[in-house]
């Protein structure tokens, strides 16, 4: 048995019953898929709930390499990079086009997983293609974009792939003529300004450090519900009493709402269940502050979800990944 509190940031005591460290893809050729098996990387957006029945297998291979074309990079990157040293990288040498997704937590090759994305930008923006191990053909294969299939914190590697396909580099291409995207929450404020990739990013990491606990030092993995993307006609329904409600349009008739502000709405800022905490200065953030347990965690994940659905008959989900002995568990949103 291998020990996990360690390997993911929520930190809860659980094990695994063989743990496989991939510092080269060739070695996935050489691994039994049997399942269960779960790909890890620096395991901040996941959670293992309990002892997990099969074999954790870390990716850990590193490396990057940029190109140019006369109007992009392209930045080839090993998966067990870590993500936010890759901004940092790439911003010191003066590309941009990352900085809005900057101190994201987690390795490059779980980006694509999640379609990670902040402050009005998805991985999907600045994703060329990938490179993987196809387990059902045992051999490495690349995928475009379309292939991915990205939706909002959602890919093909949540849906038909998931559990058949181990990424091991991602492309990305970002454009030699700089934009910057300041049309979200709190980079409003540099709207007008003179600004660079890395006064973007500087601003960005200053916000998420002021609203987010650093894993280190408190067990969390972050922003733990997805915003659910609701019926714009109900969102006129709740914004005739809540007037102050943040809403992002998202495509006709859909509109996207914040998580964190129904939760901390809910009343529910600071509410503990056992070791887990609703953090206090975050409301979409859950914490271990006290040695939690999985079963302590679901049963808060059950109740926020119930309390926002009472008070404003919307589903919230887990934008995190919950781990039970076989393999995924999903924790669905409760309709009344």
């Amino acid at each position: 048995m291998h020990a996990l509190q360690s390997l993911h940031t929520f930190a809860l005591p659980s094990h695994c019953q063989k743990l496989v460290v991939v510092e080269a893809p060739e070695q996935l050729k050489e691994i039994d898929f049997e399942p269960p098996f779960f790909i890890l990387g620096e395991g901040s957006n996941c959670v293992f709930l309990e002892d997990f029945q099969g074999s954790v297998l870390q990716i850990a291979n590193r490396g990057i390499e940029i190109t140019e074309t006369e109007l992009h990079y392209h930045v080839r990157v090993a998966a067990g990079e870590n993500w936010h040293q890759l901004v940092i990288k790439l911003l010191n040498m003066g590309i941009g086009g990352l900085e809005n997704l900057a101190l994201i937590p987690g390795t490059v090759g779980a980006a694509p997983v999640q379609n990670i994305g902040a402050y009005g930008v998805e991985l999907a923006d600045v994703f060329d293609s990938l490179t993987g191990f196809d387990i059902a053909k045992a051999d490495f294969v690349q995928l475009s974009k379309a292939q991915c299939q990205f939706g909002y914190r959602d890919s093909v590697f949540k849906g038909p792939l998931q559990g058949q396909f181990v990424i091991t580099e991602v492309t990305l291409k970002l454009p030699k003529q700089w934009q910057p995207i300041l049309a979200y929450g709190p980079l409003k404020a540099l709207q007008g300004q003179s600004v660079n990739p890395l006064s973007v990013a500087e601003r960005v990491m200053r916000i998420r450090r002021s609203k987010l606990p650093d894993p280190t030092v408190c067990a969390n993995a972050g922003s733990f519900f997805k915003n659910p993307v609701v019926e714009a006609q109900w969102v006129d329904t709740l914004r005739e009493q809540y007037p102050d409600m943040p809403m992002y349009p998202v495509t006709k008739g859909k509109v996207k709402l914040a998580a964190g502000w129904l939760i901390e709405r809910a009343g529910l800022k600071d509410h503990r269940i056992g070791g887990i905490r609703v953090y206090d200065k975050q409301a979409l953030v859950l914490v271990n502050d006290q040695q939690g347990n999985g079963a302590e965690l679901l049963a808060m994940i059950e109740y926020i979800q119930q309390s926002v659905w009472d008070k404003f008959t919307v589903a919230l989900m887990p934008e995190v990944r919950l781990i039970a002995a076989q393999g995924e568990h999903s924790a669905g949103g409760l309709h009344g």
